[in-house]
């Protein structure tokens, strides 16, 4: 084995992993922005506001450009797929590349990549000179800068920031995203009305300066040392082999694959709600997709609180997201049905932080882009796996069935993946009457509570 990582990060045995932890490093909440006191980090979080807001303003002005240039919906699928292509083909080779590379300076080449694609489009739009295939072209470029860029994004966070605050800053890079997608859109929209998509285009490659700048001022000797893996043979079967053989990675893991396949396909259901269910038009649309990303920016503030990422806080919330969209999709009226799109943006969120930080936490160091790369590829590129199944189940059969589809699923593998890590953990259900109220949690197996007095 040559992933550099030494004996003592071998897999434990499945007797002795306890479904509760892994922890963050503390008990105890933390500040809701704690982590921003360390200055690497204030510096990354600070370009990624800028750059994460360009993103956005890329993604509707590249998407209405296809429209405009073709007058096809279907060219804008096909955009969107490129954009995603490469994670699917190459992630897990590019979780390998980022465990064997210094992750600072390969973000930095990753951020200046994707900074020349977006002004190269930039320059040919405004130029008048733009065809589909040059959009086509410069999303794939993307996706394939995102191979190695998201998990060695994901990956270098623990080294600014060390265990103790790892959850606070994922949680933070949610919140972080969920407000550039409340504002990206909208400026972008103000720009394709007002100058045109070329400057969209523009304002993007432009605002990778901030990350870029926000790398290169970090401080070297305040990053926490992570040990690189080096060269070798048959590294990408030894991390799915480290994902295997752990159950506090791989459940965690198939939870979010069913959840972003069959849960996260908000496009089509909430599309179909605000045309066939409610006749409300194109406007209810965006007031859905807004209150959700309200609710997940208010999801991702909460999560920034908690001091640990426990896995029975990810079963509880993706069994709570289900639950909620089996309610939503059964709610009658308008604006119960649209007001329940913020707690579902919460527990979305939920699910996504803390199993994120969950698997970051429980994963060796030297494993993590590998892990990394394997958790986004699943979460990432289960969505359009799903999409046409839900969307062929919402056309045939309604949009409340495909709802009640997605929820039921979610519920399922939440309750699934929950008694499994139970089992594992020789944990047993405990279901008893305390101080008037009903008691419900998991305990060890060979642990006999004492009936609380009448």
């Amino acid at each position: 084995m040559s992933t550099g990582s030494g004996a003592d990060s071998a897999p434990a045995p499945a007797a002795h992993y306890s479904p509760p932890a892994p922890r963050s490093g503390t008990s105890a909440k933390s500040s809701m922005f704690s982590s921003l006191r360390i200055r690497n980090y204030r510096l990354f979080f600070i370009g990624q506001v800028v750059s994460n807001t360009g993103t956005w303003m890329q993604r509707i002005a590249q998407d209405w450009l296809v429209l405009g240039l073709t007058g096809s919906s279907a060219a804008v699928g096909i955009t969107t797929a490129l954009q995603f292509l490469p994670m699917l083909l190459f992630g897990l080779y590019g979780g390998v590349l980022v465990d064997r590379l210094p992750k600072r300076p390969a973000l930095l080449v990753t951020q200046s990549a994707m900074a020349v694609t977006g002004l190269a489009l930039a320059a040919l739009t405004l130029t008048g000179h733009v065809q589909v295939w040059h959009v086509y072209l410069a999303a794939f470029a993307v996706g394939l800068a995102t191979v190695v860029d998201n998990p060695a994004r994901q990956s270098f966070v623990s080294e600014m920031v060390g265990p103790k605050q790892l959850q606070n800053a994922v949680s933070l890079n949610s919140a972080n995203f969920q407000s550039a997608r409340l504002v990206g859109p909208a400026v972008a929209g103000v720009l394709i009305t007002g100058v045109g998509t070329g400057w969209a285009f523009l304002l993007n490659g432009l605002s990778f300066a901030a990350p870029i700048a926000g790398l290169l001022l970090m401080r070297a000797r305040e990053l926490h040392a992570v040990e690189r893996a080096p060269r070798g043979k048959g590294q990408l079967r030894e991390g799915l082999r480290h994902v295997a053989g752990r159950p506090e990675l791989i459940w965690p893991i198939v939870l979010v694959g069913f959840i972003g396949t069959f849960g996260f396909n908000f496009p089509v259901w909430l599309s179909a709600y605000a045309d066939d269910v409610f006749h409300a038009g194109a406007g209810a649309y965006s007031l859905f997709n807004t209150l959700m990303a309200v609710g997940s920016l208010v999801g991702a503030l909460l999560a920034a609180r908690r001091g640990t990422a426990r896995l029975r806080v990810l079963i509880a919330a993706a069994a709570a997201f289900g639950t909620l969209e089996i309610v939503a999709a059964l709610t009658p009226s308008y604006w119960p049905f649209a007001l329940l799109m913020i707690p579902i943006g919460i527990f979305g969120l939920t699910v996504n932080v803390t199993a994120n930080t969950a698997v970051q936490m429980a994963t060796d160091p030297a494993m993590r882009g590998r892990v990394m790369a394997l958790f986004m590829m699943v979460f990432m590129g289960g969505t359009p796996l799903g999409a046409p199944v839900v969307g062929w189940v919402t056309d045939v059969y309604g949009p409340r069935i495909g709802f009640v589809l997605g929820g039921a699923v979610s519920v399922a593998a939440a309750v699934t993946v929950g008694l499994l890590l139970a089992r594992v953990g020789g944990l047993r259900l405990s279901v008893g009457w305390r101080s008037g109220h009903p008691h419900v949690r998991f305990v060890p197996r060979e642990c006999r509570e004492e009936p609380a007095p009448a």
